[in-house]
């Protein structure tokens, strides 16, 4: 059984059992700590196909808080030619790692 789920913006395919990264969730701060994803779009299992119309009414995936990560460091560099400007920054975007525990229909 699988589901298609939506957080911080991004689709998801997970399963049971699955550790994910996604965008920092508000209510989980420590690890351990339960989440639950209300945003299912498809899930596809025993019972068959469902499809949500944009999601499916009842139905969420729970899953516990593993770890608070960060994503690999981004340079960004601007310049304009022949002008001497050059700015140069970085950024290391903040995840959640997620491990699925289970998929409610």
């Amino acid at each position: 059984m699988f589901a298609v789920i939506e957080t911080g913006g991004k689709q998801y395919r997970v399963e049971k059992g699955n550790v994910l990264d996604v965008e920092l969730i508000a209510d989980a701060n420590q690890a351990g700590d339960k989440v639950a994803f209300e945003r299912v779009l498809f899930i596809y299992g025993e019972g068959g196909t469902r499809v949500g119309n944009p999601v499916i009414p009842g139905a969420r995936v729970e899953g516990t808080l593993v770890a608070a990560t960060r994503g690999p460091k981004v340079r960004i560099f601007k310049h304009k030619r022949r002008k001497g400007y050059k700015r140069r920054a970085g950024h290391r975007q903040d995840y959640a790692r997620v491990r699925v525990d289970e998929i409610v229909v």
